[in-house]
């Protein structure tokens, strides 16, 4: 008699012969609709999974997260296959499924062309339409490693001698066959909704000593609908790249000769930063906050008692100086543990709440450096508290409030939030890391926010909260991090006097809301397409006289914006009106001020709003009464002004 194993699909129990697959035994029963995947005992696995045991399974339909996922590494591999039938000889790397789509690397002698992206893109679609099987295979290691050896795909060789075990899993789909753990789509013909995107370089391992590869990215959904949505908003996402952007709207520069991943902050671009700065100092100040400064070297030895030389590879090489070794600094919380630690603290001394713009320095691979978004130089919004246990819960309220506040200010009110709990490998007391994790957990409930537990993705030293922003293409950004931290305050023997007269740890919280101003500022830019609220415009208004003889009436008024606080300009430039408009558009200047005749002689202005055009008259007072109460308020339209 057959063994029998049982399985539990939803609410049903079912008997089955031991070893049947998945797919031979859902095409059997009668199913409201068909199942692209499968999860095994919390593992997804393809619909051919042998059921060998007693196992509980889960359907997997093409509405969700990991079906997408594995249709686009699938997708990968289709690429990978149209790679090697146009380009033989071609080497292939690795080729995951990443946020957004896919890529596959590649070791080639010539680099690939535009037209040879086009190429690429039919052949995938040409092997989608011909429903090619995808099939699950195992060699014996050594039998793996000579089929790949022979194939002369040198890269897979070494991946199999690091990673396989004695038994290699392999995926076929016609001629091509690639080392993967899979899971697959059953067949190539599920793969109908593609786009070949772009290539770039990569090192091999993502070591800058390694193999130079070509990395062709890709992206695939479902629906056609999905695909073409997708690529109009990365149509719109390059229209606002603050790359091109930046330059343009000349708010900062990089110069190769200055070295890379370090920004050259423009008078425009500044302006910007000076109104982040100053309302994120308003917003500290007001929530109880002190500002600190600190150096921006220290000797070596501080960064090894910290840790950070032995577990934090983006430092760069120290400086000698005297015989003394010193290191450009990474992180700002040395520094404020300093200040705490240069007298004895008392319970009744905390909470303590300390914040700096702190410029930090971090190597980062030339390979990775983007604009604003991945710098080598660039400035915290840093601040660390210092609180009792009793205080925790109702500091970690303050900072979620405080974030949140500010982010709305600059515009973003959608936010996906995620809590990480403790890993396996940790520092820090249990009991500690219960109190923390528990203290962040009510404090998201009782501001009712949404939330997501990453179970064990805390980093080694503390649990955390992460505040996601979504822009207005609703890309997600990580910008707010709220960390509890159990090495540090061990590091550097912190402690208070408490209320018994005994010395005590205290909680330590970094956290950090917008990030960095650099990669913030980025952000901006985009989220805005560079139409900045007035409230941060680099230049909020500029006055356009009609010909000379109002030149003396604009720079009054000029004179007058200034010394009201509003970042005004006056072009005085002979040209035509229209050609000065068309200018101040581009610029993306909020406000635009025309004066001639008859504005000169009713002592008012007439007004044009960018983008939306002629607003007409009105009165000098009230335009400068209206603009002040709208960047007072930071307000995000032009509304008091019928924008």
């Amino acid at each position: 008699m057959a063994e029998l194993v049982k399985i539990k699909i939803e609410e049903s129990t079912f008997s089955i012969k031991k070893k049947t697959s998945l797919s031979d035994f859902l095409s059997g029963q009668k199913l409201t609709k068909k199942p692209f995947l499968v999860k095994v005992n919390g593992e997804v696995v393809d619909l051919d999974f042998p059921l060998e045991k007693d196992m509980e399974i889960k359907l997997i339909y093409t509405d969700s997260d990991e079906a997408l996922e594995v249709l686009r590494h699938s997708a990968s591999h289709l690429l990978a296959h149209a790679v090697l039938e146009l380009f033989p000889g071609t080497k292939t790397g690795i080729g995951p499924a990443v946020e957004n789509g896919f890529y596959y690397d590649f070791l080639r002698d010539r680099p690939f062309t535009l037209e040879d992206l086009s190429a690429i893109e039919n052949k995938m679609l040409e092997l989608a339409q011909s429903d090619i099987p995808i099939q699950k295979i195992s060699f014996p290691k050594e039998e793996a490693l000579r089929f790949f050896r022979e194939s002369g795909q040198e890269l897979k060789v070494q991946l199999i001698q690091e990673k396989a075990g004695n038994e290699v899993t392999c995926y076929k789909q016609k001629s091509f066959i690639d080392f993967c753990l899979g899971p697959h789509v059953p067949s190539t013909g599920y793969i109908k909704f593609f786009k070949v995107l772009s290539v770039s370089g990569a090192y091999w391992k993502g070591e800058e000593e390694g193999k130079q590869l070509q990395r062709i990215y890709g992206t695939a959904f479902f629906k056609k609908e999905e695909l073409e949505d997708y690529l109009s908003q990365l149509e719109e996402a390059k229209k606002r790249d603050h790359r091109k952007l930046g330059p343009e709207l000349d708010l900062f520069s990089f110069n190769e000769s200055l070295g890379g991943g370090l920004i050259l902050w423009h008078p425009k671009g500044a302006a910007v930063r000076r109104a982040i700065e100053n309302y994120w100092h308003e917003e500290h100040f007001r929530d109880g906050y002190d500002f600190i400064y600190s150096p921006h070297i220290a000797k070596l030895d501080v960064w090894r008692r910290s840790g950070h030389t032995e577990f934090y590879d983006a430092m760069y090489p120290p400086l000698l100086s005297e015989g003394v070794e010193y290191e450009l600094k990474p992180m700002n919380c040395p520094f404020h543990i300093m200040v705490f630690n240069s007298r004895q603290r008392s319970y009744r001394d905390l909470p303590l709440r300390w914040a700096e713009l702190g410029t930090v320095y971090r190597y980062e691979r030339s390979g990775v450096l983007h604009g604003l978004l991945r710098v080598r130089g660039f400035t915290q919004d840093d601040a660390h508290i210092f609180c009792r246990a009793d205080q925790l819960e109702g500091e970690i309220k303050k900072v979620i409030s405080l974030a949140l506040r500010i982010l709305k200010t600059f515009g973003f009110s959608e936010y996906d939030i995620f809590l990480s709990t403790r890993p396996e490998k940790c520092v820090g007391k249990f009991e500690d890391w219960e109190r923390a994790t528990q203290a962040l957990d009510k404090a998201l409930r009782d501001e009712k926010l949404n939330f997501q537990v990453d179970e064990g993705e805390g980093v080694f030293y503390g649990p955390k909260i992460d505040i996601k922003i979504k822009d207005v293409l609703q890309r997600s950004w990580q910008c707010t991090t709220i960390q509890l931290d159990f090495n540090l305050p061990e590091r550097f023997e912190m402690s208070y006097v408490g209320e018994d007269n005994k010395f005590h740890m205290p909680f330590l919280i970094h956290r950090a809301l917008l990030g960095s101003l650099e990669r913030f500022f980025g952000i901006l830019i985009e989220h805005y397409n560079g139409n900045f609220p007035l409230w941060l415009a680099p230049v909020q208004v500029i006055i356009v006289p009609v010909a000379d003889r109002h030149n003396a009436y604009a720079e009054a008024l000029d004179d007058t914006f200034k010394e009201n606080g509003l970042r005004s300009s006056v072009n005085l430039r002979r040209e035509k009106v229209g050609y000065k408009i068309r200018e101040a558009e581009t610029h993306k200047i909020p406000l635009i001020l025309i004066v001639g005749d008859k504005e000169v002689s009713q002592q008012n202005v007439s007004l044009r709003i960018h983008t939306e055009g002629d607003r007409g008259k009105i009165g000098v007072n009230e335009f400068l009464e209206k603009v002040k109460e709208m960047i007072k308020n930071r307000s995000l339209s032009l509304n008091l002004l019928g924008g």
